[in-house]
């Protein structure tokens, strides 16, 4: 039935599990992709949308490496927005809503045009490990799969446990059943586990509800795209809208409390702190009447609707009474209730930077099953799992993005390093370089690197060398070029920005913080530069933004430069922190366990402090 041994073997369909599998078949591995239900391939569990705030970054950083995130996300997306855009172009954020049925199916029929890419349905509920290093895996009808390395993106199916008011049964996703076999296992071979909790609000019919009693929310005037390639934007956008709850509504939704798994017990495991239920809001800002609840579509023409912000595991008929007295929901039927998902997940602190685990050779660790929630951290999690399983059974390097160089690194990180102890999300806060981590250059930053090691490309790579070069002689152009005040001054006058007496170079005047390229562009010398050079948006994007805030990105750069410092001294695998009695006791316990690679990522060890790490450095010789 299978091939005698496979290069890679992926064990789950979600974000994670399809990146991984599609990175390691691009890369030229031989993989196979196990899961439950081929018919669940790419689904989206919770919300119909992919990016958001930082997580947009993430995918454009996917898309980049060579991912396959952005490309399904443009062709089923029926709405885009660029979050943010009255901030700095660091915090520019894209996303998009989906149809959740073409989503799941452009994944399935992606990764099915993948060579080297085979599928199998059933459950893994076991792994074959020899000698301290996995060598397959062995599925519920008990056939054994030999393979030199395994990827685990169980999502939340590993033991997985819905809640509904008082009613609870196994489950990994509404309808279908929990994985079982693989934790019991992976606690024998000595790895720590915990428990999880997510949720996912109710689903109802479009039909029974008022529209016209809502705020409408549109995409974008000109949508913009996730992918680098040749992916179309959006002619035609679906809207989506906006309610509130209200006193009334909470009053509702409190009877139901006492039934509540939250807070009678029954569920003890943590939840996402970003992304808290309906009562979790209540419970915590009490002082507030009123919460958001968005009005999403899921899809070009189903009546299914996504209530964002409605997230909840409360009884079902407490639910329907209280979404009934949202405006716009008063006759409102529902297709299922919300509810709330248990599952396993084994602390982050037990991977490597590569995502393989430190116990078990050549077996790696993606998306859930590591703490963190969200499609756009599982999906860059199964790339770089996906990379690594490829180069590591193939002796070449490993693939590590620094702090500097990604958010996927950042995210990578700060889980390795810090663990987690409750969901893990994204936000653009986490990242210190984020001024540099822009979704407008994630190809600049990334897709050499994609290119280098095989998966992104050369098409790819000379899309990205060729936008390059046309910002950089753009940016030369406004560096070189004077332009005089009677033709600068209409435009100055208009920001209310101080007139200039004698002619300049035009990248002073564009420096001006209210000036922007579409006053530029008003110029005739610049309109026609850009018209003779085929200049696209994402070429004017990337050097307004390089000119506008060059002086940032040098800071930036010169941080990150001292960070690399640190990264250069790196840390025997087997050095005893018992021996140097200079360290703190929390630094020795916290040290022996993470086992950090580098000084900079001892530093970033929460209880490892600044006087710690100089005592490490005089040890080193530093």
């Amino acid at each position: 039935m299978f091939e005698k041994e496979y290069d890679v073997i992926v064990v789950g369909g979600g974000h994670a599990g399809a990146e991984a599998a599609a990175a390691s078949a691009n890369m030229g591995s031989k993989t196979l992709l196990v899961t439950m239900n081929l018919q669940t391939i790419g689904q989206m569990s919770c919300n119909p949308a992919m990016g958001g705030i930082a997580k947009g970054q993430i995918v454009r950083e996917i898309d980049a490496l060579g991912g396959y995130s952005g490309i399904v996300t443009d062709k089923s997306a029926i709405q885009f927005k660029m979050l943010n855009k009255s901030k700095g172009p660091a915090m520019w954020s894209p996303r998009a809503q989906s149809d959740r049925m073409r989503f799941a199916e452009e994944w399935r029929l992606a990764l099915e045009n993948t060579p080297n890419c085979d599928f199998y349905q059933e459950m893994v509920n076991g792994l074959l490990v020899e000698k301290g290093k996995v060598v397959g895996v062995k599925t519920s009808l008990g056939i054994e799969v030999r393979g030199k390395a395994v990827v685990l993106t169980n999502g939340t199916f590993l033991n997985g446990l819905i809640h509904i008011g008082e009613k609870q049964f196994g489950g990994g996703r509404a309808g279908e059943k929990a994985a079982t076999g693989i934790t019991e296992q992976l606690l024998q071979f000595g790895f720590e586990s915990g428990r999880m909790k997510t949720g996912t609000p109710p689903r109802v019919d479009g039909r029974s509800l008022d529209y016209s009693k809502m705020i409408l929310q549109p995409g974008d005037v000109v949508p913009e795209k996730f992918s680098y390639t040749n992916t179309k934007p959006l002619e035609h956008q679906r809207d989506c809208h906006m309610s509130h709850t209200s006193k009334l509504v909470h009053d509702l939704l409190k009877e139901g409390f006492d039934r509540s798994p939250m807070f009678n017990g029954r569920i003890k495991s943590i939840g996402p702190r970003y992304c808290p239920s309906i009562e979790d809001k209540i419970n915590r800002f009490a002082d507030k009447d009123s919460h958001q609840l968005f009005v999403e579509p899921e899809g070009w023409n189903t009546v299914e609707v996504y209530v964002n912000g409605f997230s909840t595991s409360l009884p079902e008929d407490v639910q329907f009474k209280a979404l009934r007295s949202v405006v716009g929901f008063e006759k409102v039927k529902f297709f299922r209730p919300g509810y709330a998902i248990e599952y396993d997940y084994f602390p982050p602190t037990q991977l490597k930077h590569t995502l393989e685990t430190k116990l078990v050779d050549n077996l790696y660790f993606a998306g859930q099953i590591n703490g963190t929630t969200g499609y756009e951290e599982a999906a860059s999690q199964g790339l770089m799992a996906g990379i690594n399983a490829h180069l590591k059974i193939r002796e070449k390097e490993e693939f590590i993005l620094k702090r500097d160089e990604a958010y996927i690194g950042v995210l990578i990180d700060d889980l390795i390093t810090k663990g987690t102890e409750e969901p893990y999300r994204m936000f653009t806060s986490r990242a210190e370089y984020r001024t540099l981590l822009r979704q407008d250059n994630a190809d600049l930053r990334l897709t050499p690197k994609g290119y280098e090691i095989g998966l992104a490309s050369k098409e790819r790579l000379e899309r990205m060398e060729e936008k390059q070069q046309k910002s950089d002689a753009f940016i030369r152009f406004f560096e070189k070029t004077s332009v005089l005040p009677k033709d600068i001054n209409p435009i100055l006058e208009s920001v209310n920005s101080a007139l200039v007496k004698q002619s300049d170079k035009m990248v002073k005047a564009f420096s001006r913080p209210k000036v922007t390229m579409n006053h530029m562009l008003q110029l005739e010398a610049v309109s026609d530069f850009v018209e003779e050079n085929s200049l696209d948006r994402e070429v004017l994007e990337q050097a307004e933004v390089q000119v506008k805030y060059s002086g940032y990105i040098a800071k930036e750069k010169n941080n990150a430069d001292k960070l690399h410092r640190l990264e250069d001294v790196k840390i025997p695998d087997n050095f005893d922190y018992t021996k140097l009695k200079s360290l703190s006791f929390e630094a020795r316990e916290k040290l022996e366990d993470i086992r950090p690679v580098t000084i900079a990522q001892a530093s970033r060890i929460s209880g490892v402090s600044p006087s710690d790490i100089s005592v490490l450095l005089v040890f080193m010789g530093r």
